[in-house]
């Protein structure tokens, strides 16, 4: 079986396991990472779909603002080890890279950069 590498940080020492249906902090920020997730999806596509400039101009204020609220809670649950990555086999990484860089060869702007 092949070991996975895992970047997090460690769980915090006395953190309650809670068993049951009540939440604990993990699961209140779990709850509102994914609800950030949801707002900024939601936010893109009003952002995309305003055909006022000023409400154009509140929304991206707006999915910024939001953008920079999720990032902030993902921070702090991979600070608290509650959320983790998988680091990737550095080989899978230049084999993905070389077969979208030679994707980009097809799109039509490539020829034009540098013209």
């Amino acid at each position: 079986m092949q070991q996975m590498n895992q970047i997090k940080n460690p769980k915090p020492a006395g953190e309650p396991k809670v068993k049951g249906p009540e939440m604990n902090d993990r699961d209140r920020l779990n709850d509102v990472l994914a609800t950030e997730k949801y707002l900024t999806d939601s936010l893109n596509v009003a952002a995309r779909e305003a055909s006022h400039d000023q409400l154009h101009h509140d929304m991206i204020t707006i999915l910024n603002e939001t953008h920079r609220s999720q990032r902030s809670i993902f921070n702090m649950m991979f600070q608290k080890g509650w959320y983790a990555l998988e680091a990737e086999d550095q080989q899978k990484l230049s084999q993905a890279f070389q077969q979208f860089n030679q994707y980009s060869t097809q799109f039509p702007y490539q020829n034009n950069v540098s013209q």
